[in-house]
Parts: structure tokens; C-alpha cells; sequence
């Protein structure tokens, strides 16, 4: 908890003697100031969290609690292991203490989703960050919010329906983007001739995010927007769509026996785009078991997991997204903390909007977007290592000393 430090001074007219009454230290004075810090933008944030003590004077000219729901514990350990830790350290560097923020994981149950997010507003929130486990219930969260009048953060996904609704997340589309440029590099580095793709899209029926990543990657390759797109598609480098599936609910097995059943019946499949990693282990996995070696047929990913790493450096997959989780709670926060002042968010930190995928509900909203990166051999060290998002024990331990090695990894 931080230590607050108050002043008073009582001035008596036509009298020299100033009363200071002081808690702690009678010199102390405020210094910090209740405006958005100046050039306070995306590119603000870093592993250090220094900027985050800018915002202390905001944090104290506002009031209230600021309720954090997380989606769950199973699908992405990302949101114990970093999102809640990280979270932690922004608050307590702007300036809360322990009672002022509470961060809440729903476990995966859309209900009790719901249920955190009113306790929270019960409890006297003034703005609440979650991420939605799907388009039901982050509407119904976003409604209720609404109708207290509570100001609220869509955190990794976007909800796109009511009033005072932000959006925290990197860039989606260039998500998609560096998919499609590393799959595209990959084609040339690995040397495959005449590319017969197959596309293994994230869960399109429940995660707007996973329509942007393939508006993004299927402009690369394709040059266009269009998901799925039809096979049997061609573009000018020479490559030929074979098919494109989506796995539900990102489902890994779901997403493997989709693979498995278009690989059996296309057997000239040699080459592979994939949503994330776990979608990219699990055709690995079919392709291992079919006897496919290293650097024969390409898979990508995003999330930059430690089996994403793994099978990068095993040479098996292209490369994955990163997306610093420290930079996204930084942004939550900051964010959070300028809305609780009731202070205008300025333009450079909501650098963008987010919309609905084509044909879905709800309106535009005003976003804030971070930049990703894609990782392969070369970076890897310089970025997942570095930050200690990747256990460097365990990876060289799945991936071998030598491949380690090799990538400056020791």
C-alpha cells in the first residue's frame, strides 16, 4: 500500500503564525497533478512500469473501485500467470492501494462472469475492465454497467454494444498480418514450391477477435478480407487454397480432427496457416504422426506459448505473435484510472475503434491498440526470453540445448 501523506495549513488573518498539521512528515506538500500526463500514449508503456506513477495524481482525484474480471484459468494460463500479476503491479504503481482495485477470474463460466461483474458494481465500482467469454454475456455485462452509469473496459476481447464501453487490446488485424507476412516468409525460406494451403481459423463462432486475425492474414495471402475464404483460391505467388475450416471455440482437438480429415483427403497439403499455436501444435501433431519432418510443411501461430516456441526452434513452426501482457495492463489501468478521474482519455491512447466482424451486432467503438510482434529463431531471445513470458528452462529442456543454442538462447 502506498503511504499518503496530507497537509493542512490554517492561515489567520492579520496573523503570522501558519498551523501545519501534518501525518508522517509536516514538510511534505503535493506535487502531482490532476491531469493526463502529457505524450501519455500506446508507446508510453514498457517492462519497467515507470509510467505508471505519472498517474497518481489522477488516481487521487478519483474515487471508487475499479473491478478486474478475468475469463478463466484452463484455456490461456496467460491470465493467472501474467494478466492478474501484471494488473497488480500497474495499480500499485499508480497509486492504489489493495482496496481501491479487485481483480476476479470467472473460470470460464459466462455466469459467473456475470455474476463478479455485478458484485463489483454492487460493491461501488466506478469502472469495470473485463474480457468477455463471449458476445452474451460481455452484452450483458455492458448493459448492466450502463443502466449504474458505470464506465467500463472490454480487456482482449471487444464487446461491441451501450454506452461508455473502451476497448484495450493489440491491433487484431496486424495480428492477422504478421500471421500472413511470416507464413508468406516461411513459403520461401523452407523452400516449398507451389504451395497447396490449408487455413485452420480460430473460433470465428464466438470471438470476434479470430475474425480480425483472418481479416489480417487473408489480406496478406489472399488480398482480401473475406472468412472463410473459398477453396480453390489462387494468388499471384502461386499458392492454391486446398480448404479453410474454422475449429470452434478455438477447440485444439476439435481443430486437430479437422485438420487430420482435409490431410487425409488432400494429401498434396503442403503448406498450413493457423490462428494460434495451439491450433498450430495440433496439425504438427498430425503431421508428425504422418511422418513430416521439420521445415516440409509451415505452421504459424500467435500467443508465443512455450509449445509454440518449442516447436519454432524444433523447426516445425514459422514463428508466433507476441503480445507483451505487461504493456496490456499497463494500458487497462491507465486507462481505468483517467475514466475514474472522469478525465477525457486523449486521442494518442485511443489510437483507434474496433467494429463488428461482417453481419454481426452492435455498434463501433472508440479502441485502444498496442503493437504486436512476430517472433521467430532470430528474436526470440530478445523478446519472450527476455521478458520471462517463456520459461527458458523448460523450453530448452522440450526443445533441446542445441536448438537453444542456435538461437542465442543459453
Amino acid at each position: 500500500m502506498r503511504k499518503l501523506r496530507s497537509s493542512t495549513a490554517i492561515v489567520f488573518a492579520g496573523a503570522m503564525a501558519v498551523i501545519v498539521a501534518a501525518c508522517g512528515n509536516s514538510t511534505a506538500t503535493s506535487t502531482t497533478s490532476a491531469t493526463v500526463p502529457a505524450g501519455l500514449s500506446v508507446t508510453s508503456f514498457d517492462s519497467s512500469f515507470s509510467v505508471m506513477s505519472q498517474l497518481k495524481g489522477l488516481h487521487d482525484a478519483g474515487s471508487g473501485l475499479v473491478g478486474v474480471v478475468l475469463p478463466d484459468t484452463t484455456s490461456s494460463t496467460r491470465y493467472v500467470n501474467f494478466d492478474a500479476p501484471y494488473l497488480k503491479q500497474a495499480f500499485t504503481a499508480a497509486g492504489y492501494s489493495s482496496s481501491q482495485y479487485k481483480i476476479d477470474n470467472a473460470g470460464g463460466d459466462p455466469a459467473q462472469e456475470l455474476n463478479l461483474a455485478t458484485a463489483d458494481i454492487t460493491a461501488g465500482a466506478k469502472v469495470l475492465v473485463f474480457d468477455p467469454l463471449n458476445s452474451n454475456v460481455g452484452g450483458q455485462i455492458q448493459q448492466l454497467a450502463q443502466s449504474k452509469g458505470v464506465k467500463t473496459i472490454s480487456y482482449d476481447r471487444a464487446t461491441f454494444t451501450g454506452t461508455n464501453v473502451y476497448y484495450v487490446s493489440f491491433d487484431n488485424v496486424q495480428v492477422g498480418h504478421l500471421i500472413g507476412q511470416g507464413f508468406k516468409d516461411c513459403i520461401t525460406a523452407w523452400g516449398v514450391s507451389s504451395p497447396k494451403v490449408f487455413t485452420l481459423d480460430g473460433g470465428e463462432d464466438t470471438d470476434p477477435n479470430a475474425v480480425s486475425f483472418a481479416q489480417g492474414y487473408n489480406q496478406v495471402v489472399w488480398g482480401d478480407t473475406t472468412s472463410p475464404e473459398p477453396a480453390g483460391k489462387t494468388n499471384s505467388d502461386g499458392y492454391t487454397l486446398v480448404g479453410d475450416k474454422v475449429a470452434p471455440g478455438w477447440d485444439n482437438a476439435q481443430g486437430q480432427t479437422i485438420f487430420q480429415q482435409q490431410f487425409t483427403a488432400h494429401r498434396n497439403i503442403n503448406a498450413t496457416i493457423e490462428a494460434n499455436d495451439g491450433l498450430g501444435n495440433a496439425v504438427i501433431t498430425v503431421l508428425k504422426n504422418a511422418g513430416v519432418g521439420p521445415k516440409k510443411i509451415p505452421t504459424t501461430g500467435q500467443d508465443a506459448t512455450e509449445q509454440g516456441m518449442a516447436n519454432v526452434l524444433k523447426g516445425y513452426q514459422c514463428g508466433s505473435v507476441y503480445k507483451a501482457v505487461y504493456l496490456e495492463a499497463q494500458d487497462a489501468v491507465a486507462l481505468a484510472t483517467i475514466l475514474r478521474a472522469g478525465q477525457t482519455p486523449p486521442a494518442a491512447l485511443l489510437n483507434g475503434t474496433t467494429s463488428p466482424p461482417p453481419g454481426g451486432t452492435g455498434s463501433q467503438q472508440p479502441a485502444s491498440l498496442l503493437t504486436p510482434k512476430w517472433v521467430t529463431i532470430a528474436n526470440m531471445n530478445d523478446t519472450v526470453i527476455k521478458d520471462k513470458f517463456v520459461d527458458k528452462t523448460q523450453l530448452c529442456t522440450d526443445a533441446g540445448a542445441t536448438a537453444c543454442s542456435a538461437a542465442g538462447i543459453s
